[in-house]
């Protein structure tokens, strides 16, 4: 299939000028020739870390048909071999490569298993920590909370027939006709609000926002199954036609220059009816609910099941899967004074460590420059009730998680202080601590141990285990003496246990061990963020491109996919608080030494049977380059076409000036964000490298400004010219052909001015 895609089936090689094997030992013309024809006589073919060899098959007639097989013997050595016969060697190298491959076999048995199982080698150990009924009570939970708004079976389930979905409306969910002599298929009954989608048609007759988008109506929600129709790049389907439908479905393109013809298949945008005031539950999903809250999960028939664990929890047998009552069957409607549902709450984290860069900036400046926050009203028009003639919107808050200090320390009595100090004096964060931005973006500090004594399922158990784990790699700490100042035994020095890591006595560790400490910590506080709190975690290499209301009302969970793999990138991920879901991914992890690397937690939905639970979003969503950078679908790309993650911050003059030509609404119009993949080492804007945003916030960036011209030889100047530190400070000149990175910052930054709208339209209005 790797043909649709414009990717070579060997990999990522460059594609050569002749189709014909070559030897890369070779000089010319002629010897590559004749080494080549010597290659085919000898019955293989040459590459540099393995050989094949064309056998005869024996008991085909056909003497021309060979069997090909391909041994990991470098064709370097093989030439060495003795001379003699080619079928000699042929029949040498066959047994060679049988001996080790039934030595690797043998020798492959699964980890963990006191039985001493043998395990096939290409298959990772399994990580099932819990019963089939544990696993049933996991989808019963998050179907009665609502977490399963699909019309898709639950599969691995043995949900009784007719079991009520309040996620899905009746009109989705028919039941299936019975056929003869077969017995009745399990299905589920839905019972939610019904649904109506977006008439695209109407939607682009629409003249009445003059060139500008309309923001998603309030109450909108995507459907994730229609999306994956028109995106699932297993099916041959690419990104530039997933972010069309993603731009007309979502209401960004207005434009009508291109007709196109039914567009009804592309309405994945839909509203539910009003919940009424005397709603209640019907006796069958009372029922459910019932039976779930005290804990009697029911099988088929109806008979009480018993909880068996596969295996024991952090070394002890522990308490059974312990569940909350599930989450209210419908959304709380939303009011005036409370628009926003307490059980789902609109939460964005992200999580940082060590000084506040340029980076984080830009996450913050982009969620200000999409979200519907209300910055063009007055902030005190925001600290009264909403009238009742308007929908009521609940505002999305952006909270920074800030470890200080490097992420092996822990907070000392006054460090909250101390971060705030920071945090004010540093150029980066000090326009965000402004009374304007004060109920959308808000600073936390991070406690790892504060933080996962809060989560049940961990603070009995993880004193005990190693947390810096990701990807079954344990991160080693650095050395350090003893505390009386001794080496440890032996006069080595000891290493430091996870315990003083934490505790921040790590002495002499570089700023590259650290960085690492960051990374594998991260994996880990993104689930104790969602689990504790609710929301959605992103990276922070990660830029809003378009208000996320319609991904907000999706009632379940999501990740998106890591590239063409059949895995998750937990780089963007939505989860809800105390969910079942959540519970099960931590008690899963305490089995497996506190491991959450993104494809450790794909090994653990598939394990259990959970994945249709955490939607896997295609990447066009939210990382539209990363195909193309892996090195597909190069024969059509998106808009704009980066082959490497680092041209986002590099200008390419060979590119006719597109980033500047194109402006915001050209970069990826569809996708929700763009993960950019770490680049920390790069500036946004190499000639502006601080933060520009008018004289309100000048003190601050008059550090930099100074910093940067120094490094040029450049003196400040004032409006007129004249050399003066106190005066305006200008910069260098820029480079004619800008990148996409700076662009994108220059337009943030003059909305936050004051100097024109944000991407729906609208200016920002008075402090």
């Amino acid at each position: 299939m790797s043909h649709l895609f414009g990717r070579s089936p060997n990999g990522y090689h460059k594609a050569r000028r002749s189709p014909h094997p070559f030897s890369a030992s070779s000089s010319s013309g002629s010897s590559s020739a004749l080494k080549e024809k010597l290659d085919l006589d000898a019955g293989s073919s040459p590459t540099s870390s393995s050989t094949t060899f064309f056998l005869p098959l024996p008991f085909s007639s056909n003497p021309h048909r060979r069997f090909k097989l391909v041994l990991p013997i470098p064709h370097r050595i093989y030439r060495r071999l003795p001379t003699v016969r080619v079928q000699s060697r042929k029949f040498l190298a066959v047994v060679l490569g049988l001996v080790l491959l039934l030595v690797w076999l043998l020798g492959k048995r699964k980890k963990g298993d006191d039985n001493g199982g043998w395990q096939p080698p290409w298959k990772d150990p399994d990580t099932l920590v819990f019963s089939k009924e544990e696993l049933k009570s996991v989808w019963e939970w998050e179907i009665m909370s609502g977490h399963w708004p699909s019309a898709r079976k639950a599969p691995r389930t043995n949900l009784p027939s007719g079991y009520v979905n309040p996620a899905v409306p009746k009109s989705m969910l028919p039941r299936p006709p019975l056929s003869a002599g077969l017995p009745p298929t399990p299905y589920l009954t839905g019972s939610g609000p019904e649904r109506t989608y977006k008439n695209l048609t109407e939607a682009l007759g629409d003249r009445s926002y003059a060139g500008w988008p309309k923001r998603p109506e309030v109450g909108s929600a995507a459907d994730l199954d229609v999306l994956l129709d028109h995106c699932d790049f297993s099916k041959g389907l690419f990104v530039r036609d997933c972010l069309e439908v993603l731009r007309v479905g979502g209401g960004l393109d207005n434009s009508r220059r291109i007709r196109r013809g039914d567009l009804s298949s592309w309405s994945y945008v839909f509203n539910e009816s009003p919940t009424p005031p005397n709603f209640e539950v019907s006796e069958a999903e009372a029922d459910q609910r019932a039976h779930l809250v005290l804990g009697i999960p029911h099988s088929a028939d109806g008979e009480k099941v018993d909880f068996k664990r596969v295996k024991a929890i952090a070394g002890s047998p522990g308490p059974k899967l312990s569940l909350p009552p599930p989450f209210p069957p419908r959304p709380v409607s939303p009011t005036p004074n409370q628009p926003c549902d307490p059980n789902r709450p609109r939460l964005f984290h992200i999580f940082w460590a060590g000084p506040f860069t340029d980076k984080p900036y830009m996450a913050i400046m982009s969620f200000l420059y999409t979200q519907n926050l209300g910055l063009d009203l007055p902030h005190s028009q925001w600290s009264k009730p909403q009238s009742s003639s308007s929908p009521p919107v609940c505002r999305p808050q952006f909270l920074v998680w800030i470890n200080p200090g490097h992420a092996a320390s822990v907070p000392n009595p006054g460090a909250k202080r101390e971060m705030f100090n920071a945090l004010a004096t540093n150029p980066w964060s000090a326009p965000f601590l402004d009374a304007r931005f004060k109920d959308v973006v808000k600073f936390k500090m991070w406690n790892t141990t504060e933080q996962l004594d809060g989560v049940p399922e961990l603070k009995d158990h993880w004193r005990k285990l190693p947390i810096l784990n990701s990807g079954g790699h344990q991160y080693v700490p650095p050395a350090s003496k003893d505390d009386d100042g001794d080496k440890g035994p032996g006069g080595g020095k000891r290493a430091l246990t996870d315990e003083e890591v934490l505790a921040g006595v790590a002495t002499g560790t570089s700023e590259k061990d650290y960085d690492k400490l960051s990374t594998v910590l991260s994996d880990m506080v993104r689930f104790v963020l969602l689990h504790r709190f609710g929301g959605i975690y992103l990276d922070a290499d990660t830029l809003f491109l378009r208000d996320w209301e319609e991904l907000w009302n999706y009632r379940g969970a999501f990740a998106y996919r890591w590239s063409w793999h059949e895995k998750y990138n937990t780089a963007i991920i939505k989860m809800h608080k105390g969910s079942a879901l959540t519970s099960f991914l931590f008690k899963t992890a305490l089995e497996n030494k506190m491991d959450f690397h993104p494809m450790t937690i794909s090994r653990y939905l598939n394990d259990a049977g959970l994945e249709p639970l955490l939607f896997r979003l295609p990447d066009a969503l939210f990382d539209s380059a990363w195909l193309n950078m892996e090195g597909y679908q190069r024969d059509r790309p998106p808009f704009p076409y980066f082959y490497e993650f680092k041209k986002f911050f590099v200008g390419d003059k060979q590119a006719t000036g597109e980033p500047q030509a194109a402006g915001f609404h050209s970069f990826f119009r569809g996708a929700f964000c763009y993960h950019y993949h770490n680049n920390w080492w790069l500036p946004f804007d190499p000639s502006r490298n601080f933060p520009d945003l008018g004289r309100r916030f000048l003190r601050g960036e008059r550090l930099l400004r100074e910093a940067l011209l120094a490094t040029r030889s450049l003196p400040p100047v004032d409006s007129d010219g004249v050399p003066t530190p106190e005066g305006p400070v200008e910069t260098a000149e820029d480079d004619r052909d800008i990148s996409w990175s700076a662009v994108l910052k220059r337009t943030f930054e003059a909305y936050v001015r004051g100097e024109a709208p944000n991407a729906y339209g609208e200016w920002i209005g008075e402090a």
